[in-house]
């Protein structure tokens, strides 16, 4: 019975560490530094590089609510994923099969994330793309979380959790931004 009940914690940890079908995550910046402006590993850094790395926002719209605020502003289902660092289940998100042509927006505050035109199948049942509208848009951080070693995407303006960044990506970026679908909203061009 000890087996059983280890065997079903172990599973469901690896479940809840939500699209971490690779088998390494992008190292981590030194400590006491961003991962989004000091990355150590080649692939993270080079995508702090893509586009410019200033926000296409103004620091001072920086988006500070209160748990209560959010709660009336979100979906249960968004405040979970956004606020408390949630990941939805593989292939029940609303955009992991959405081909239409338009903007990801960041669902707490309505950022513009990532492009249609950089979203790929990437087979793991939640929307995956290469790379964002404007790297300052996204941050990055260091996520040790259920066993494994991650880099947390989050949205720049208002801090909301998007998901994660691996390094098995298509080209020319070979990274591969996991996001969950309840932490975006699309908009059709």
């Amino acid at each position: 019975m000890r087996h059983l009940f280890l065997l079903t914690s172990l599973t469901a940890a690896f479940v809840w560490a939500g699209c971490n079908s690779s088998t390494t995550a992008p190292a981590p910046a030194a400590s006491g530094s961003s991962p989004a402006t000091n990355a150590t590993n080649p692939a993270v850094a080079a995508a702090t590089t893509t586009n410019a790395s200033q926000p296409a926002w103004n620091m001072k719209d920086k988006v500070i609510k209160t748990d209560a605020e959010w709660q009336a502003a979100l979906t249960a289902e968004q405040f979970r994923v956004l606020r408390k660092h949630g990941t939805e289940r593989a292939f029940t998100g609303a955009l992991w099969e959405n081909h239409e042509v338009g903007t990801y927006l960041c669902a707490g505050c309505g950022l513009p994330i990532f492009g249609s035109d950089t979203k790929f199948e990437s087979g793991t049942g939640w929307p995956s793309f290469f790379q964002p509208l404007q790297q300052g848009n996204v941050g990055l951080r260091e996520d040790n979380t259920f066993f494994s070693r991650r880099i947390e995407v989050h949205c720049a303006r208002c801090e909301g959790h998007l998901g994660h960044v691996f390094e098995d990506g298509p080209k020319p970026t070979g990274l591969r931004y996991c996001l969950n679908s309840a932490a975006l909203k699309f908009e059709k061009k």
